[in-house]
């Protein structure tokens, strides 16, 4: 899976967990009402990493470029179209999309550091 293909997965399942946690409709429509807020800002900042450099690359800050795309964009466009932002969801998208889409990438930087040292 592409490192794209990850960051739309972890914002796939915030809104799946979210709908869940609401005893919402589950099926694909319903979590791409939700989720598509936030893969929109995804994207968004997927463009922004195309500008750096490979020199200018770290997997940490990558990872809060993305973020804060996906949360901004995302409750910015919630916002717009009349979906809620209320303080407690805005803290808890916060939380799981930092979480997951730095996640992801401190594992990876993990075990590629790990292969690093054990092949020099």
């Amino acid at each position: 899976m592409t490192k794209l293909g990850l960051d739309v997965l972890v914002v796939l399942v915030f809104a799946t967990l979210g709908r869940a946690s609401h005893d919402l409709e589950l099926g694909p429509v319903g979590v791409l009402t939700t989720a598509w807020p936030f893969l929109v800002g995804t994207v968004v900042g997927w463009l922004c990493l195309l500008r750096n450099t490979p020199a200018m690359r770290r997997w940490w800050v990558d990872g809060l470029i993305v973020a804060t795309c996906a949360l901004v964009i995302g409750m910015l466009l919630r916002w717009i179209t009349g979906e809620g932002t209320a303080a407690p969801f805005v803290l808890v998208a916060t939380g799981v999309l930092l979480a997951g889409l730095l996640g992801w990438r401190a594992v990876e930087a993990l075990i590629l550091r790990r292969r690093a040292s054990s092949a020099g």
